[in-house]
């Protein structure tokens, strides 16, 4: 594929009761991805939860991917940080950029799940301040810095993986923080608990970011996850996403994250899916109003999770048919 802004695809590796088809199913889309000329996959980091994930571990996955792939780039969104050790996620972090000859795109966060810190016995109140120190220590260790009283390095090296480490922000100041220490912004699908549309509470975190750069060799990168279903049309889309879609915001809805007897359509804005037929897909992401300004579009199926022939079948159609449509004219992109 050829397009001004890198086009991605996000996996929570989940599926079958059986983690190893899940991996294999999730290890045989990277290799379609690539032959597609997608240019980064993503994994994301859960635990505990099968109905969430697989993957607690994204590293040692990677690594099997970069072994039997070329080109395409190996990203985490995210690496939950207050749950890890900063100077092991580094190091493994580390060993995953070299066997992949750079390819690694390392995006962490603070995470989001309370039962996840529960079962690490952590508080999730302090994540957020937890995740500052961490970025301190792990930045510090991918710099090469001394590191102990005896003055010991990163090894293997990564000096050059500071230039592809990602934040994942959903405020303003996060937005600033990843943008003073020089980060790319990676923005969720959706914005929760706000009356407002994802896309335009997500425009003003994004301008933060722009608005705080000021590191003159090097651009900012903002990556935007978006949910996609591509079908014949609309009305085929909504009828084979009902399922999962309002199993979904039911459980939202008894957290208090989303309002009750809502739509099926008024759902799939909350949770920001384009969907439809490829036309019908281009046309909605393009009028998302922070794609002007991103530089990485990274799509997912969540919450709708189809079966495997099904994902390959609409990776096929979004590479030939909808990033071929997509309009990037408005924006920091724009020629």
């Amino acid at each position: 594929m050829t397009h001004p802004i890198r086009i991605g695809f996000l996996t929570h590796v989940r599926g079958h009761n059986d983690p190893r088809q899940v991996y294999a199913e999730t290890l045989e889309l990277f290799d379609v991805a690539e032959q597609l000329g997608y240019d980064v996959g993503w994994v994301a980091q859960h635990h505990f939860k099968a109905g969430a994930g697989f993957l607690p571990s994204p590293f040692p996955f990677l690594a099997a991917v970069a072994e039997r792939t070329q080109n395409i780039r190996l990203g985490t969104s995210i690496i939950v940080l207050p749950l890890e050790l900063p100077l092991r996620v580094a190091e493994d972090a580390a060993v995953v950029d070299l066997l992949s000859n750079g390819r690694l795109e390392l995006g962490v966060g603070s995470g989001s799940d309370p039962d996840e810190f529960l079962a690490f016995d952590m508080d999730m109140t302090n994540r957020h301040s937890q995740t500052t120190d961490g970025l301190i220590k792990l930045r510090r260790a991918i710099r090469g810095a001394p590191l102990g009283k005896e003055g010991l390095t990163l090894q293997p090296p990564a000096p050059t993986l500071l230039n592809r480490m990602w934040l994942s922000a959903l405020s303003i100041g996060g937005a600033e923080y990843a943008a003073q220490h020089e980060m790319g912004l990676m923005l969720s699908r959706a914005a929760w608990g706000h009356d407002e549309p994802t896309d335009v509470v997500q425009l003003g975190v994004a301008k933060a970011f722009l608005d705080q750069w000021d590191k003159e060799d090097e651009s900012p990168r903002i990556g935007l996850s978006r949910g996609v279903y591509v079908s014949q049309s609309k009305q085929h889309a909504l009828n084979e996403i009902r399922e999962p879609v309002m199993k979904a915001a039911n459980a939202r809805v008894k957290t208090g994250q989303l309002p009750s007897d809502l739509s099926l359509e008024r759902y799939c804005e909350y949770f920001h899916i384009a969907y439809g037929s490829p036309e019908e897909v281009a046309k909605a992401l393009s009028a998302d109003k922070v794609l002007p300004y991103a530089t990485d579009l990274i799509l997912q199926f969540d919450p709708v999770f189809p079966p495997q022939e099904r994902v390959i079948q609409m990776m096929e159609r979004i590479a030939a048919e909808v990033v071929p449509n997509l309009s990037l004219q408005n924006g920091y992109l724009a020629p």
